[in-house]
């Protein structure tokens, strides 16, 4: 995958009406402060595009990236810690809900987990929830580099044993910092998109 334009095409609120795009759509759901923004701009080539941001909970919106002309990058409200009403996030759940069931372009759900800590309830909800909307989450473990080496292969099975990630399903060890794991992951894209087509 050789990413030569991208562009914020689409911003929706709770109310918005979701596009109705041409293009396969790849959505990315996570915790808050697990690094989704940060993925989204390496995989893009952007420094900033996806605002990140110290406070979690920034992304209130969904947002879809339009990339080269060919596919979109959906950006998912975060889970889990924004300091936000408990009425404001049964929104944003129903929101997604929504997009994961109306959306006639989604091909895959990304869903980011810190690689440092055992999957939260709120990560194990939301990876049966996405299973339960249809979709075979691909796992993404993020702060790849906040760990040492020989840790990787322990906490990666401690996530798939969490999440009771069926066998031959692959997790992919990400950092933003060094850009590991990118390229697995344009990989996995290239494959979904060529098994759509």
């Amino acid at each position: 995958m050789k990413i030569k334009n991208v562009s914020l095409e689409t911003v929706c609120g709770i109310t918005s009406r979701l596009p109705d795009n041409k293009y396969p759509e790849i959505a990315f759901a996570g915790k808050s402060n697990v690094g989704k923004s940060s993925l989204i701009n390496v995989l893009m080539n952007r420094k900033s595009l996806a605002r990140t941001s110290a406070q979690p909970g920034k992304t209130q919106t969904i947002n879809f990236y339009n990339i080269n002309d060919e596919l979109y990058f959906t950006d998912l409200p975060g889970y889990g810690y924004a300091r936000v009403s408990r009425e404001t996030k049964e929104k944003w759940g129903r929101m997604i809900e929504r997009y994961l069931r109306s959306s006639k372009q989604l091909r895959a759900v990304f869903l980011l987990i810190d690689i440092r800590h055992e999957p939260s309830q709120n990560d194990v909800e939301m990876y049966r929830w996405i299973a339960d909307n249809g979709y075979e989450p691909i796992v993404i473990a993020t702060k790849l580099d906040k760990i040492n080496r020989s840790q990787t292969a322990k906490n990666l099975r401690v996530i798939r044993d969490k999440l009771k990630v069926r066998e031959g399903i692959k997790i992919i060890p990400f950092s933003a910092q060094t850009r590991q794991g990118r390229e697995e992951i344009y990989e996995t894209i290239d494959e979904i998109l060529k098994d759509n087509s």
